[in-house]
């Protein structure tokens, strides 16, 4: 009886662990997949908006090329007309009249770098063209401020598409992990854990009928060396065990 007790204990203990494992993979499973859910979305999101930078760049590169040419241009006009004025230009105050700062935009949960330009005040030399071609060195002052701004933007759209590229490349990386290994990993040990718990729902079956089994055979001896026991003996009254007031029983 004692070993029945120490077997019955052991494999109710086996039993419990193997329904808390299974109940914490499970627990383990669904957060897999709700993570695997925000990293696929995610990953779309930051899809769409890597396509955006690159149909930007593309767009800003082309305007950077007509700027570009458009300025050098008129730098060959103004100093056709004014003269070579480029000597003017480094004696003077090397002051800037155009500062860049860097900010962050977050994008999916990716800090993008934003570059933005704004205006310090100095004032550029007005004194270059006053003698000829202040018109045209004008110009050509407003053409390179127009490319200086289409270059910022540029640099700032590249910096961006490089920095997304990046998390982009994690956050695939991320969802083919979850997808691909560790999803399927738990899968395999949730089966394998099911697998055992049904194991052991039928061996504890197999068992409690064996053990009923062995009870009725040993009721059904007690019961036949009684009845053995009754007839053997010669003092014994066989209808004594009948209710001699029973219609249906004759004395």
């Amino acid at each position: 009886k004692n070993n029945k007790k120490t077997c019955t204990i052991k494999w109710r203990n086996k039993y419990h662990q193997r329904v808390w494992r299974c109940r914490f993979i499970k627990q383990k499973k669904t957060g897999a997949k709700k993570g695997y859910d925000l990293l696929k979305k995610k990953a779309d999101a930051l899809k769409a908006r890597f396509r955006d930078f690159a149909k930007e760049i593309y767009k800003t590169k082309g305007s950077m090329s007509e700027s570009c040419s458009t300025a050098f241009f008129s730098l060959t006009a103004a100093q056709y007309a004014a003269g070579e004025f480029k000597t003017k230009v480094l004696e003077g105050n090397f002051t800037a009249s155009v500062r860049i700062t860097g900010q962050t935009d977050n994008i999916a949960g990716v800090k993008i770098p934003v570059f933005r330009q704004f205006d310090t005040g100095h004032e550029p030399l007005d004194n270059i063209g006053l003698a000829k071609g202040g018109r045209k060195i004008n110009e050509c002052r407003e053409k390179f401020s127009t490319l200086l701004t289409i270059l910022i933007k540029l640099a700032s759209l590249q910096t961006s598409f490089i920095t997304m590229d990046e998390a982009l490349k994690v956050t695939n990386r991320r969802v083919n992990a979850l997808e691909n290994v560790t999803i399927p990993r738990i899968e395999k040990t949730l089966a394998y854990i099911t697998s055992e718990l049904d194991e052991l729902e039928r061996e504890d079956f197999t068992r409690l009928k064996k053990v009923k089994d062995q009870n009725s055979k040993r009721a059904t001896a007690q019961r036949q060396a009684m009845l053995d026991q009754q007839y053997s003996s010669p003092q014994t009254d066989i209808m004594a065990q009948y209710d001699g007031t029973d219609e249906d029983v004759l004395m």
